[in-house]
C-alpha cells in the first residue's frame, strides 16, 4: 500500500473513530439531568463558578452526571426570554433563573419545568404565594434586595452624619420591574428617617451622566444604585466621585473600584446554595412545597479612602461593626 492511500485510510479511521466517540458520549449522557441556567448579567460572572462549586460539594460533576448550560443575557430582557424559550425547546429538567428578569422569562416560557430563582423581591414581584409554600414550579432563595433600605439609609446616616437628600438610581419598570419595590422600600426608609429621595429611571447606560445631574441639582449628597447595573460600576463609581455623592450599591467590587459602601447578602454563598434546589429537585422535591430561603446576615464594605476623599471620618465604633474596610 502506497504512503498517501495509507494516510488516506488512517485519516479515515481516526474521523469514523471521533465520531463515534461522540456518539457515545451523547448516548452515555442521554439520561443525565440537564439544568439551564439563564444569568442577567455579562460574562464572566461569579454564579457560574460558585453554582459549580455548589453541586459538586452534593456529588455533582458537569459532563459526568449533570449537564450545565450557562447563558447570559448581558443586561437584556429579550435575551433573557429567547434563552428561556431555547431552554424550554430543548427540555431542560431544571431552569436556574439568577435575577428578576431571567425569572419573568423562565416563568413566561414553561409553567411545568421548575425552576430554581435567585431574586431579590420574589414575593413584592408576585412570582410565588408565599416563602413557606411557594406555590407554582417556582423556588429558590430571596437575595432580600428590596428589603434593605432601612439598613442602606442607616448606614449612609452613620457615615455621613449631615445626611437630608439621597438619590437613587433605578431602571425603569419596563426594563427591569424589580425596580418599583427595590425603589419603593428604599423611600420608605428616607421617610422614616426624614430624609428627601431623589430617585430617577432610566432605561439605557446611554443616560448616566444625565441621571447623575439631576440627582446632583437635587441636592444628593449620596447615591443607592440598583444592582442591575453592576456591569457599569466602574464607570458609574467614577461619575458619582465626580460629583462628590457617596456611591452605595450591593455589589462589593464597586466599593474596589473607588465606590463608597456596600451592602448585601454573600452572593457567592446565595449560588452555591441554589445548587441544593436544584439537587433537591432532581431527586423528586416539588418547587411548589419547597421553601425558599433568605440570608441571614448581610455584608458591609466601606471604602475608606473614598470616604476621605469626600471629606468624611468613619468614626471608630462603625469601623469595628464593618464586615470588610478597603483603604
Amino acid at each position: 500500500m502506497r504512503r498517501r492511500e495509507f494516510l488516506l485510510l488512517l485519516g479515515g479511521g481516526a474521523g469514523w473513530s471521533l465520531s463515534a466517540h461522540r456518539r457515545a458520549f451523547s448516548q452515555q449522557l442521554a439520561g443525565v439531568p440537564r439544568v439551564g441556567a439563564i444569568i442577567s448579567a455579562s460574562e464572566p460572572h461569579p454564579f457560574a463558578d460558585a453554582f459549580r462549586r455548589g453541586l459538586q460539594a452534593r456529588g455533582y460533576s458537569d459532563g459526568r452526571n449533570i449537564v450545565v448550560e450557562f447563558r447570559y443575557t448581558q443586561g437584556r430582557s429579550d435575551r433573557a426570554a429567547q434563552f428561556a424559550d431555547e431552554f424550554v425547546r430543548s427540555k431542560v429538567d431544571v431552569i436556574v433563573a439568577h435575577f428578576t428578569p431571567a425569572v419573568r422569562a423562565a416563568m413566561a416560557a414553561t409553567k411545568t419545568i421548575p425552576i430554581v430563582m435567585l431574586a431579590g423581591a420574589p414575593l413584592q414581584s408576585g412570582f410565588i404565594k408565599s416563602l413557606s409554600q411557594p406555590g407554582g414550579n417556582v423556588t429558590g432563595l430571596s437575595a432580600m434586595d428590596a428589603e434593605l433600605g432601612g439598613k442602606r439609609i442607616q448606614l449612609l446616616r452613620e457615615i455621613m452624619p449631615n445626611l437630608s437628600c439621597v438619590g437613587v438610581l433605578a431602571t425603569t419598570p419596563a426594563t427591569d420591574p424589580f425596580s418599583e419595590p427595590y425603589v419603593a422600600d428604599i423611600q420608605a426608609a428616607a421617610q422614616a428617617a426624614k430624609l428627601r429621595t431623589s430617585p430617577v429611571l432610566i432605561g439605557s447606560s446611554n443616560e448616566f451622566e444625565e441621571a447623575f445631574s439631576s440627582m446632583a441639582g437635587d441636592g444628593a449628597q449620596a447615591v443607592i444604585v440598583q444592582g442591575f447595573f453592576g456591569p457599569h460600576s466602574k464607570r458609574l463609581v467614577e461619575i458619582a466621585n465626580r460629583h462628590r455623592m457617596g456611591y452605595m450599591s450591593s455589589d462589593r467590587s464597586a466599593v474596589e473600584e473607588g465606590g463608597l459602601a456596600s451592602i448585601s447578602a454573600n452572593f457567592p454563598v446565595l449560588y452555591e446554595q441554589a445548587a441544593t434546589f436544584v439537587d433537591k429537585i432532581l431527586k423528586g422535591a416539588n418547587p411548589a412545597s419547597l421553601p425558599v430561603e433568605q440570608p441571614s446576615k448581610f455584608q458591609v464594605t466601606i471604602n475608606n479612602k473614598t470616604a476621605q476623599m469626600l471629606g468624611l471620618s468613619i468614626s471608630p465604633t462603625l469601623l469595628a461593626q464593618i464586615d470588610e474596610i478597603i483603604e
